[in-house]
């Protein structure tokens, strides 16, 4: 057989996270027409982070609408179109921004299932942009999706990659509880912004679903697994390559979704290994981090062989200057650092 007369093979798609994005929303609004997106600067600009690119002239600002700067009257009334059977997609530019519009979100959005005896449900998905990076400064940088996890109510998705990407915001969007989609700007592939070499990849086309509350083994090891999220996923995937040439196996668990919380998986892996790093770009204290470890403590702490190595952001505001922010971050040197602790 020459090359002429091989079988055709399906061409491999591969598109960046916020394009992945889009495709999810764009397929569910056509699918679904209770599903409405708004929030500033969502329509003609088509979010910040190309998060709505070409929404508005698909369709129309009846479905697409950009709101104006004020996040306690566009949440509200996202959760009020909910709770009368829409499906609204709601889009806060940065997840710091919650301080001025928690009480809608928390009060209501987050509690309204229970007020109401489980007789009034709340489709709604807030979206927002999460990270640090880039010298945006202390008010835009931060993650705080340990805060989201710890009130009771949402739901709390992080894709890493853009199959989860489309995957979770499929799933949120069919979701009848209200879901926080929290995507980092460092996994959006976005051109004008420092990306990483897994930011564009493959993605399945047409309906694409990734089940809410399932974590993901993004790399398989026998010797210490890294549990973590978002783009610290990367990261630690980059620093369980580099350590493959030294015969050390890491695996990289990415939870994917806070709430619900897969402890399954992280006792799993852990009860593999034997040691534990977490990675976590949220704050150290009373966060994600220690509800990892305490999953495994609470459970069995004979499974560990070495005390719980936490790589997280120190309990500071985020510096703007980029030396000092990178200082601070759970970046490649830090992860490895702990690796070696936990090992030796």
């Amino acid at each position: 057989m020459t090359l002429t007369d091989s079988p055709a093979q399906p061409a491999v798609r591969r598109l960046n996270t916020s394009k992945a994005m889009v495709e999810a929303i764009s397929q569910e609004m056509e699918r679904d027409e209770s599903v409405v997106y708004l929030g500033e600067d969502v329509g003609e600009y088509g979010g910040i982070f190309s998060s709505t690119t070409g929404l508005l002239e698909r369709f129309g600002k009846d479905r697409v609408i950009d709101t104006p700067i004020s996040e306690t009257a566009f949440i509200g009334l996202g959760i009020g179109a909910a709770t009368e059977g829409m499906r609204p997609i709601v889009e806060l530019m940065f997840v710091d921004f919650m301080g001025v519009c928690l009480d809608q979100i928390y009060n209501h959005m987050a509690k309204i299932r229970y007020f109401s005896g489980g007789n009034v449900s709340v489709p709604m998905v807030l979206t927002t942009a999460v990270g640090g990076g880039y010298s945006d400064g202390g008010q835009h940088s931060q993650c705080l999706w340990g805060t989201f996890a710890h009130l009771p109510g949402m739901k709390v998705v992080v894709p890493s990659n853009p199959a989860d990407a489309k995957g979770l915001m499929t799933a949120a969007i069919r979701d009848d509880d209200p879901v926080v989609y929290m995507f980092h700007k460092g996994i959006m592939g976005l051109p004008w912004m420092a990306k990483n070499k897994r930011s564009i990849d493959v993605v399945p086309e047409g309906e694409h679903v990734v089940p809410i509350g399932k974590a993901r083994v993004a790399r398989e090891g026998g010797d210490v697994t890294v549990v973590t999220l978002s783009l610290s996923v990367h990261h630690a995937l980059d620093v369980a390559e580099q350590l493959a040439g030294e015969g050390i196996g890491v695996e990289v668990l990415d939870l994917r979704s806070l709430v619900p919380l897969d402890r399954a998986a992280i006792l799993e892996s852990v009860g593999k290994t034997g040691r534990l790093v977490v990675v976590d770009e949220d704050y150290l204290s009373f966060g994600l981090s220690g509800e990892v470890a305490a999953t495994i403590t609470d459970h069995d702490p004979r499974l560990l062989r070495a005390p719980v190595q936490r790589v997280t952001m120190p309990d500071i505001p985020i510096p703007y200057a980029h030396d000092l922010e990178y200082a601070v971050l759970p970046r490649h040197d830090r992860i490895e650092a702990a690796i070696r602790t936990v090992l030796a």
